[in-house]
């Protein structure tokens, strides 16, 4: 009798350790996307960060003066460049790999993304992007 009652704590251990090993891979999945729920949500930020910008200065805005291309350095000295080169900046320090777009069309029309490198989250290797349909 004695063998058995090691047998049933060595069986309940193995249990106890599979359901811990399980309780820990839950836990690095649930960190892997509250991660990537944090960068969506700096990327939703500066999304609609451009488009205020975009608004307090709307007659340029519509004009084209902050249209830009996912990749393009924003150049110049008014405040529209300024805005722009602001907005860059903060999308390289906040989003690993960030980059963006403004796109303004007819009747005021505004398309912005904002595009990261998400490896650390469910995204993969693939890059994520928050895009914003908006009217000025």
């Amino acid at each position: 009798m004695r063998g058995f009652t090691l047998l049933e704590v060595l069986v309940a251990i193995v249990v106890l350790s599979i359901g811990l090993l399980g309780l820990a891979g839950l836990m690095a999945s649930s960190l892997k996307n509250s991660h990537s729920a944090y960068q969506r949500t700096q990327a939703t930020w500066l999304a609609y960060d451009a488009l205020d910008r975009m608004r307090a200065n709307r007659q340029v805005a519509l004009a084209g003066g902050y249209n830009l291309a996912l990749g393009a350095t924003p150049g110049g000295s008014d405040l529209a460049a300024t805005d722009l080169g602001e907005w860059d900046a903060a999308l390289t320090n906040t989003l690993p790999a960030g980059d963006g777009s403004i796109a303004v069309g007819a009747g005021g029309a505004v398309k912005v993304i904002v595009q990261w490198n998400d490896t650390r989250g469910t995204g993969g290797n693939d890059a994520e992007q928050f895009i914003v349909d908006s009217q000025l």
